[in-house]
């Protein structure tokens, strides 16, 4: 129930131009950064069906653990070795778009309000995939994964939960057994279980989640593994053996990094670190922020057909139908969530009731945002059109989460910032070029693919083409260029500008062919 102010921190402004940078290499479809969350949905998948691969020839035991690895690497190379690296560089990239996904949600904002669920059910993923990872090293039994077992063991043993110290089944190989190698096989099969029922449950408020990334992405990050694997194989650092320290091992430190720091730090020490930085992450939600808060929609029965159109473009499930309850005709009605609202207004958007057309002139959408009605919309619109002048006059609707559209506003240039560009009815288009006859309408907000508010941007241009309820009636010229959609953020203000200064040109260009034509009509 918050929104981002135009005043930009620096980690925004930076990650902005970071992800512009991308976009000119890859294009908005391809940027990794725009699916994150989906590739850390698909690098899961490429680890559980390598895992599943590399499991049907892996065999439990001290003596056997380490040579069906290495029969896999080396005598199967061609497929079981591509296999074992395809898992072990795919868990790393998995870690890499997790905490990317992470730092660009914190950066960006998206974690406050209703959207504390999806963070919270994060964090414990976090710890998962790092269990399920370590837990994955210490199945090979070379050098590694007895250094990482005893670093790990010994970790452990400083929790007051164990009646004797677990690092002592691991002083020599006489006392290590069989046992062990079965309860990390039973654990690395359990806790990826685990961790699919969680990232059900962490989308679970959400509304058409992308838990795909697009084909080219997916067939481009395929590739690039396929392609480290073949250049450098995983392989095992040698045997493990319990009457030997393990000395000069290659460190993962996309998962193992804490074990180093145990060799430098006490137990407990990294015991607080690790709680105390996993305890800030999870109250970060309830924490004082920067953010505006902004009341949640509300719902006016007696303008409410049961339609149904705010919930399927609701993003985050906060708008469901209930039986009728005021006596009307209509078989349902629409009931916002609370806990699930973020304000952004679109459901306003595709509500029939929606119009700047009706006489009233204190009118009720069937669902409104308390904090701008669409009465104080069409006033507010209709004041800013009255005072423009020149002869390519301009209505701008931009997004309050991306560029700063008052930046544009001139003497021929009515601006208005709405929470999300989908809260905009089709019909205040139309209203604006027919009712007050101003040359064109002007559209922004968040870059393509990357709305703040998920599928603000989708529903909009959708609405646009004509192809999602509710749909810009055919007589508004598109095609002649009189509405303009142009997706910018905060950082493409410069872009923003120049494209509405061509779009205004244009319609300079239109006006003078109509009203040339019109004077050949006067002379016929």
């Amino acid at each position: 129930m918050t929104t981002s102010s135009h005043n930009e921190s620096v980690a925004r402004k930076m990650l902005l131009r970071f992800e512009g940078v991308l976009n000119k290499i890859f294009g908005n479809d391809l940027n990794p950064f725009y699916c994150l969350g989906a590739l850390g949905f698909f690098f899961f998948w490429v680890v559980a069906v390598s895992g599943a691969y590399i499991y049907a020839f892996y065999k439990t035991g001290i003596q056997l653990s380490y040579p069906s690895v290495e029969y896999l690497t080396h005598e199967q190379w061609y497929l079981g070795g591509i296999m074992r690296s395809l898992h072990r560089y795919a868990s790393d990239a998995l870690v890499v778009v997790m905490v990317l996904h992470l730092l660009r949600e914190f950066i960006l904002g998206r974690y406050t309000g209703a959207r504390w669920f999806a963070w919270f059910t994060g964090v414990p993923l976090i710890w998962l995939i790092f269990a399920s990872g370590t837990n994955g090293y210490m199945m090979v039994w070379d050098m590694l994964a007895q250094y990482s077992t005893v670093a790990a063991m010994e970790w452990l043993d400083w929790l007051p939960i164990f009646g004797e110290p677990m690092s002592q089944s691991f002083v020599t190989q006489e006392v290590l057994n069989d046992r062990f190698f079965t309860l990390i096989s039973f654990a690395h099969v359990t806790i990826p279980l685990i961790i699919v029922f969680l990232l059900w449950v962490h989308i679970m408020r959400i509304s058409y989640p992308v838990v795909n990334p697009r084909r080219g992405l997916a067939l481009g990050m395929l590739l690039a593994l396929l392609v480290l694997a073949l250049i450098k194989p995983a392989l095992s650092q040698g045997p493990a053996d319990m009457g030997i320290e393990p000395r000069n091992i290659g460190i993962d430190w996309f998962y193992l990094f804490i074990f180093p720091l145990l060799d430098t730090w006490s137990a407990g020490h990294v015991w607080a670190l690790v709680m105390g930085i996993t305890l800030l992450i999870s109250v970060l939600p309830w924490l004082p922020s920067r953010n505006k808060q902004i009341p949640i929609a509300e719902v006016s029965l007696k303008d409410c057909s049961g339609c149904r159109r705010c919930v399927a473009d609701c993003p985050y499930e906060a708008v469901v139908m209930r039986p009728r309850s005021d006596g009307m005709q209509f078989p349902e009605e629409a009931v916002v969530v609370p806990d699930r609202c973020v304000s952004c207004g679109i459901c306003v958007g595709a509500c029939p009731s929606s119009t700047p057309y009706r006489s009233d002139a204190e009118y009720v959408s069937g669902i409104e945002m308390p904090s701008m009605t669409m009465a104080g919309l069409r006033a507010a619109m209709t004041g800013d059109l009255a005072r423009l002048e020149g002869d390519a006059r301009v209505m701008v609707f931009g997004c309050d989460n991306a560029a700063d559209v008052e930046r544009l506003r001139s003497a021929g240039v009515a601006v208005m910032s709405l929470p999300c560009t989908a809260m905009l009815p089709p019909s205040f288009i139309e209203y604006a070029l027919y009712e007050h006859q101003i040359d064109g309408v002007f559209i922004t907000g968040c870059r393509e693919n990357d709305c703040y508010h998920r599928l603000g941007g989708l529903w909009t241009a959708q609405r646009l083409n004509r192809e999602r309820e509710p749909r810009l009636r055919g007589r508004v010229e598109r095609k002649h260029e009189r509405v303009r959609l142009f997706w910018a953020s905060a950082a493409d203000i410069k872009e923003l500008a120049m494209e509405l200064e061509l779009f205004r040109s244009g319609l300079r260009s239109l006006n003078e062919r109509d009203n040339a034509a019109k004077e050949i009509l006067k002379r016929e």
